[in-house]
């Protein structure tokens, strides 16, 4: 097998639109990721995909952000704001795993602080599992690992979640209920669809387990990125943190670092045909075209001489996301990303009409409480990935 690797925007756009280039990047990560719709292929994935969809749509992205977030993002930050702190990867993960299980599915009926606590660590081990291509532990104990969150994740959460949603079903099929009390989830959705999936009861737990862990890692790293851009951005300039206090120009600042950080810095496919791909010639079945976002979303032929730089204010060509590939493209579109990034307002808009997006509703709520660097206990990154993620990242709230 050889290896194509392709750096430009207009050359990564065209192959994630491929329909003959099939995702790779999570082969390693079978243990996990096997069969889920981010690895489906072909009639499989539409099928899959066709079914999912339902849970996304706008309506539904805007009944989590407007009712259900508010909720746990107070409850969440409350008692770092008591405490003057906190790491910001550790309250993007309580903040993005309660919200992830809620749409996901998974049910957590203590609402204890230690159910939350056992569920980020089975979501983290599923999301090391899952990026495996990237991880620089042994792949043999990590697989084993992740093996025994998954089972611990169906067996404390999952199953549970599953009979509750079964029996609503059931009496809504018999007259007992209204739809309306069915939870808006993606649980709800694949066992109101299971005759057309056929899921069996492993893939099942599989396809969950990626909407969990998926959501809240990629929304988590996303958050802390974007702090850290802005924070660095405003340093001590009165009229840049004053813009701040605005959420609509907040939301392009979020979108200008996805952009920079993608959450994934790169996409792996490999040609299940002969196929010319621009970039990379000639591809035979079975080699692997490798997709490097992060310098795509750099590209100064796209984004100007100073793509490198965090620039909220910059202009985008009219046919171009602000995020760039962060969410990708094509077939394989996130489709998650109105509900983290929001519907892209203009400046001016009124905030209260807008839909911000979860990523930026973290950081208004960070900014909002005078979130700052602590001098002296500066961000660590993450040495378990290759990934430029932040392992940890020590933020002190100046009003409380």
């Amino acid at each position: 097998m050889n290896i194509h690797r392709l750096s430009t925007f207009a050359e990564c756009e065209a192959a994630l639109r491929n329909r003959d280039l099939k995702q790779a990047l999570y082969d390693a990560g079978k243990v996990v990721m096997d069969g889920v719709l981010l690895t489906l292929h072909g009639n499989e994935h539409t099928r899959r995909r066709a079914v999912e969809v339902r849970v996304f749509r706008r309506n539904f992205f805007n009944y989590y952000e407007k009712e259900v977030f508010p909720q746990t993002l107070a409850e969440t930050i409350a008692p770092y704001v008591a405490e003057g702190g906190g790491d910001l990867v550790r309250i993007g993960y309580r903040l993005t795993v309660n919200l992830t299980a809620d749409f996901a599915g998974i049910d957590r009926p203590k609402r204890t602080p230690e159910e939350t606590e056992r569920l980020i660590a089975l979501t983290k081990k599923l999301s090391e599992g899952a990026t495996m291509a990237h991880s620089t532990r042994d792949p043999t104990e990590l697989n084993r690992e992740v093996a025994e969150a998954l089972a611990a994740l169906d067996a404390e959460f999952l199953q549970a979640s599953v009979t509750r949603r079964k029996a609503l079903l059931e009496q809504v099929a018999r007259g007992e209920a209204d739809e309306s009390v069915l939870p808006r989830d993606v649980l709800t959705i694949i066992l109101q669809g299971n005759d057309e999936l056929e899921l069996d009861e492993d893939q099942l737990l599989r396809e969950i387990a990626f909407y969990l862990q998926a959501g809240s890692h990629s929304t988590a790293n996303s958050a802390v990125h974007a702090l850290h851009e802005i924070l660095t951005w405003a340093g001590d300039d009165a009229a840049r943190w004053a813009r701040l206090d605005d959420p609509v120009f907040v939301q392009h600042c979020v979108h200008e670092s996805l952009r920079l950080h993608p959450a994934s810095p790169e996409a792996w496919r490999t040609a299940t045909c002969p196929m010319h791909v621009a970039g990379a010639g000639e591809v035979p079945p079975g080699d692997r075209v490798e997709l490097d976002l992060f310098q795509a979303n750099r590209d100064p032929s796209v984004f100007g001489s100073d793509a490198d730089v965090f620039d909220p204010d910059r202009v985008i060509p009219g046919n171009v996301l602000r995020s760039g590939l962060a969410f990708g493209i094509g077939l394989h579109t996130c489709l998650g990303r109105e509900l983290d990034g929001g519907v892209v307002a203009k400046p001016g808009s009124d905030p209260g009409q807008a839909q911000l997006g979860i990523v930026p509703l973290v950081v208004i709520q960070m900014l909002r409480f005078r979130a700052r660097l602590i001098d002296g206990d500066p961000p660590v990154p993450d040495m378990g990935t290759t990934r430029p993620n932040f392992g940890r990242f020590p933020i002190r709230f100046t009003k409380g």
